[in-house]
């Protein structure tokens, strides 16, 4: 009987060791296999893992997110791995395509989502706009831009590191010492906590960049940085095209050279604080003397005090390349095509033919 107990009992240990052993297997397998991506097509997704969340929770949290396969997986891969430094962040996880090993790689170093911010710089804008913008996308207020914008010392500073920047923009009559000096872009940065200053040199960095390319043909030119500028400036808001900007800056160097006024409405606007489309005019406005008002007395030959836009490249090449002709005047339709004469007389004519077929 002992033998033949002894024999049951081989048999069933055995057994149980087949058991184990296929059982091992088996779940072997099927921990590889929940390692794995989740089988899904590939996509995006965040999560944000809060302080003091336990592995127990952060796996919860990732299986009902369909990152990983199986929570109970991912805690033995953490357990068998000793990792204990799941840090807490914003993750950005590629469904399909994360295994586990990616998913706490990335949990265990950190690799949190960067939350930046774009502050775009629209080109023909003004200072006042981008203060609007600044204040919109960031912590700070309008008036903080503005005060840095008066801050003498800080002006000093910028005027000693960029090439382009000299003691004309300290001019006691120019409305924002930085106008016409920030390269229109989209410009990225790492969060809303982000101070003006940091902003302002971030931009005049790319501006440099920028002016650069052009560095030979601005020292080249007869005018001043900030008189090309101020030029491109205005430039720029009246005309559209390239070719256009090109034999729009051609008129206003033939009537600079010819000690006529510009005559453009654009720099009253800027002059006067009006925005374009908001109302009209007045006599009062275009016959009143001010350092920006080309349409005004005593501006006879002489360009705007500085900028009242911030130009785009198209604009500063038009002013270093002007077309040359002999035409003093245009003028422009509603759709922004501009008409070039060479007197009054025409340019009169060619107004009243825009008026007569609804153009203008």
């Amino acid at each position: 009987k002992m033998k033949k107990f002894l024999k049951i009992l081989a048999i069933l240990i055995v057994i149980l060791i087949i058991i184990g052993i296929v059982s091992f297997f088996i779940l072997k397998n099927w921990y590889e296999k929940s390692l794995n991506p989740v089988e899904t097509e590939s996509r995006i997704v965040q999560v944000e893992i809060t302080k003091n969340m336990s592995t127990d929770k952060i796996s919860k949290l990732l299986e009902e997110e369909k990152i990983i396969n199986n929570q109970l997986s991912f805690k033995i891969y953490v357990k068998l791995h000793k990792i204990n430094n799941l840090q807490a962040g914003k993750y950005e996880f590629e469904i399909g395509k994360d295994n586990v090993e990616k998913v706490v790689a990335k949990l265990s170093n950190g690799e949190i989502v960067r939350e930046t911010i774009k502050i775009s710089f629209i080109e023909g804008k003004t200072l006042e706009d981008y203060a609007k913008t600044i204040a919109e996308k960031t912590n700070n207020t309008e008036q903080d831009v503005y005060d840095l914008l008066k801050d003498e010392e800080y002006i000093d500073s910028l005027i000693e590191k960029y090439w382009f920047l000299t003691d004309e923009i300290k001019s006691e009559d120019l409305y924002y010492s930085l106008e016409g000096y920030f390269k229109p872009d989209t410009y990225e940065f790492e969060n809303e906590d982000v101070s003006v200053k940091y902003i302002f040199n971030y931009v005049l960095n790319y501006t440099e960049k920028f002016l650069n390319q052009y560095k030979e043909e601005i020292e080249n030119a007869n005018l001043t940085v900030h008189q090309i500028l101020a030029l491109a400036s205005v430039v720029e808001l009246e005309g559209k095209t390239d070719e256009d900007r090109s034999g729009i800056a051609g008129v206003f160097f033939n009537r600079i050279n010819a000690k006529m006024s510009l005559g453009s409405d654009v720099t009253t606007y800027y002059a006067f604080h009006v925005k374009m489309g908001d109302s009209d005019l007045t006599k009062k406005q275009i016959n009143t003397y001010n350092p920006y008002n080309t349409r005004g007395p005593n501006m006879e030959g002489k360009l705007p005090v500085g900028p009242i836009s911030n130009p785009s490249e198209s604009a500063i090449k038009a002013v270093l390349n002007p077309q040359e002709s002999d035409n003093y005047y245009f003028v422009s339709d509603k759709t922004g095509k501009a008409y070039f004469t060479k007197n009054y007389a025409e340019h009169q004519k060619v107004t009243q033919d825009l008026k007569d077929k609804g153009l203008w």
